[in-house]
Formats: structure tokens, C-alpha cells, sequence
């Protein structure tokens, strides 16, 4: 599955661009600094999966994000998204000063709730990611360095947007292993609506080693 849905219509995302160390406290965890520009970095539509599964030959990460679709050149849907990586990759590629593509666009690394359409005041957006009903995930746009206004102005300069594009804002902190058997409930909320998804994993047919 390589599309989403969007109010009841079915759109396949040109592409998924992906905003990197957008919160404060996610930048701390890792043990990182913040980037003298914004980090951008993306995902084909092809990464677009529908199950989440634990382990892809090695541990998988979960990063749960605010995603906010393009149409006619602003922000017009709002959804959940997890952005899944592998870590371990990721950290040798880091160290090499390689490209994270490895880590973060291989097929099934993002999943999407259902997209609604976006409230006029972005800014009231907020996440909260649950895992087998525990609070792990939380925070906002008031919590990030790039605003989606500022997001929008700065992808303008360097990218074609396209109706339908995704735009995942950033993770805050909190992130960790995806473990068989785990639930994951994660709702993106505002003052008066909310989209959630429940992408479920540990069934057999969700291991690596029997996708093969």
C-alpha cells in the first residue's frame, strides 16, 4: 500500500519530505546539536507501508510526527505519521557522513493514519504517541524549532512541492525500539478534532525474517 487516505480519497504522495531535529528534547536524547539549517531528508512513496513490524535484520525505531499534506502549494491535511528507522544503520552512516536512505526510505519505514483536513491555526497541533497505553511521545508545534509556515517557506526555496507531497515535521523525544507484541496508538490532536491510528505489531507474519 502506497497510498493515503485523505477525506475519503485515495492519494498516492509523490514524495515524503521529512524534517530532521525539529524538537529540543529529541536533539538532547540523541546526543546531537542543532543543525545551523533546517535537516531535510526523504522518503519515496514506495517507504509507505501498512504494518509495522519490529525487526527488518535489525532493531526498528519509532518516531512519531505530526504530518501535514501539500495541496496547491499549502498545508491542507493533518495526520499521524511514524517515521521508522533503523537506528544502527543510521549511527554507522552518521559516522561515515553518508546519506541516511538506508536507514529511513526503505520500504515500510512510514505509516500513515488517515489524513483530515487541517485546522486554520496550525500552530495548535499537538501528537501524543501511546504504546500499550503509555504515554512515551508528546509535543507540538509550539514545541518546534521550524514552525510549519517557516517549513513551508524553506522547502519553497530548494524543492518543487507537489499536490499530495507529506511533510513530517519532526519527532520529539521519547523515541525508542519497536517490540513484538507492542501497541501503538497515536493520535495527532487540536481544539476541536483529532485523526488516530492504531497500527498493531508482533503477529508472525509481521517478522522480517518471514517477509523475506
Amino acid at each position: 500500500m502506497t497510498n493515503v487516505q485523505f477525506n475519503n480519497r485515495s492519494i498516492r504522495p509523490p514524495k515524503i519530505i521529512c524534517v530532521g531535529k525539529n524538537y529540543s528534547d529529541h536533539i538532547a536524547e540523541m546526543g546531537s546539536l542543532p543543525s545551523a539549517e533546517m535537516t531535510v531528508f526523504m522518503k519515496p512513496s514506495a517507504s509507505i507501508g501498512d504494518s509495522l513490524i519490529a525487526e527488518r535484520g535489525e532493531s526498528i525505531h519509532y518516531e512519531g510526527e505530526i504530518c501535514l499534506l501539500i495541496e496547491q502549494r499549502r498545508f491542507t491535511g493533518v495526520g499521524f505519521g511514524l517515521d521508522l528507522t533503523k537506528r544502527e544503520t543510521q549511527s554507522q552512516l552518521k559516522k561515515a557522513g553518508l546519506p541516511w536512505a538506508r536507514a529511513k526510505a526503505f520500504a515500510g519505514s512510514a505509516l500513515f493514519s488517515d489524513f483530515v483536513s487541517a485546522p486554520s491555526e496550525l500552530d495548535e497541533l499537538m501528537l501524543e504517541l501511546r504504546i500499550d497505553g503509555d504515554v512515551r511521545q508528546q509535543g507540538g508545534v509550539k514545541n518546534m524549532l521550524y514552525k510549519p509556515a517557516t517549513i513551508l517557506d524553506e522547502l519553497n526555496q530548494f524543492l518543487t512541492l507537489e499536490d499530495g507531497d507529506i511533510v513530517m515535521t519532526g519527532t520529539p523525544a521519547g523515541v525508542g525500539p519497536v517490540l513484538k507484541g507492542q501497541q501503538f496508538d497515536g493520535p495527532s490532536s487540536w481544539r476541536g478534532g483529532h485523526v488516530r491510528h492504531h497500527p498493531r505489531v508482533g503477529q508472525p507474519r509481521f517478522l522480517a525474517s518471514d517477509l523475506a
